[in-house]
């Protein structure tokens, strides 16, 4: 209902102002959305046209003309808004990147040659890379460094930004996790020291908000060729979809299995909460690899921060299908509020002390 007021709106803005037809950025990101789901159901394609006025020529008067440029170029079809930091945003539905660049080139032409031209940068949806590695991870079961700029990708384009009260509490929470937690540390990293050979922290490439990649830290559990062994064990996980579960995993080491029977092996992860790679709460982060091989609809999980915690971790963990995970996912990130994350803080530690689910 509120997708067709909106397209109402813009065809009445062709024929009135062309203020008119330029929506908000909530109402854009509103109808974005709605194109990021329809292009997940038929498996299309999404181009984001953004321009950029120049300082010289971003007066109320310089937009109305370039937004009637627009109203002469765009397709019913197409959706422009203007976003809060001043660019103008278009919505090209079933348009790959040549044909995006085809609108920057037709609009940039009816400007003079020069400094006064406005600058537009194209992103697509889904990412061309993350398919790609798809590609190569099914052929070589490895997946090379995405190329790409991930902030200017189209699918971190979609993802929100992080709540000033969220981040503050994160800070909070990350110094008092860390200081606490600090003794049990280094007890657990002695005892890793003494009992099996190899380092105590264990670093792994996740994905997290719009697909940005980053080091989650924790406390090694298993033995050192562990990355190695789980090529043998991937038919053998109890987790549906693209991510590994075991609840009894063999390469798990003897002080291992208690630190990831507490869960105390994620302390370390307070580091990546003060750094801004994951926050308190939110969508645990998958392995990249794992990431990378999930539908395109599981990926909207990815519009938030990745946390220590979530509905699935205090809830369901190693009880639903890999879709019911990610559907909790996208509600957490649909519906996040302060109230939601201290439920979810609050149900953490009893979860852990009575789930008996896979970790």
């Amino acid at each position: 209902m509120r997708l067709r007021k909106l397209h109402s709106r813009i065809l009445r803005g062709r024929s009135k102002s062309p203020h008119d037809f330029l929506l908000n950025e909530n109402d854009f990101r509103f109808a974005a959305e709605c194109e990021r789901m329809r292009v997940d159901r038929n498996g299309s394609v999404l181009s984001l046209l953004l321009t950029k006025l120049p300082e010289q020529h971003s007066s109320d008067e310089d937009v109305a003309f370039f937004a009637r440029v627009l109203e002469g170029r765009l397709r019913v079809t197409d959706t422009p808004g203007r976003l809060d930091d001043g660019r103008i945003a278009v919505l090209l539905p079933d348009t790959n990147a040549e044909g995006a660049w085809k609108v920057a080139f037709d609009i940039s032409d009816v400007y003079p040659p020069g400094p006064g031209r406005p600058e537009c940068e194209v992103l697509v949806y889904p990412d061309k890379s993350r398919q790609l590695e798809v590609e190569e991870m099914d052929e070589a079961t490895e997946i090379a460094p995405r190329q790409s700029d991930e902030e200017n990708s189209g699918e971190f384009f979609f993802s929100q930004a992080v709540p000033r009260w969220k981040r503050l509490i994160d800070i909070a929470g990350s110094i008092f996790g860390l200081t606490i937690g600090a003794p049990i540390i280094l007890i657990a990293a002695a005892a890793i020291k003494v009992t099996s050979p190899g380092p105590v922290f264990f670093t792994q490439e996740r994905e997290g908000r719009g697909g940005m990649r980053f080091q989650m830290w924790k406390l090694r559990t298993m033995c050192v060729d562990a990355e190695e062994q789980k090529k043998d064990l991937l038919k053998h996980s109890q987790q549906d979809g693209p991510a590994f579960k075991l609840k009894h995993d063999p390469r798990t080491t003897v002080v291992g299995k208690l630190l990831r029977l507490t869960s105390l092996d994620e302390l370390p992860q307070f580091w990546n909460v003060l750094k801004g790679d994951m926050s308190l709460v939110g969508p645990r982060p998958l392995p990249t690899p794992e990431s990378v091989a999930c539908d395109n609809w599981h990926r909207q999980r990815l519009s938030v921060m990745p946390g220590m915690t979530c509905t699935w971790q205090v809830g369901e963990r190693g009880n639903v299908k890999f879709d019911e995970w990610a559907r909790m996912d996208i509600r957490y990130a649909q519906k996040k509020s302060f109230f939601e994350d201290a439920r979810l803080l609050l149900m953490t530690l009893p979860s852990l002390l009575l789930n008996k689910g896979m970790r």
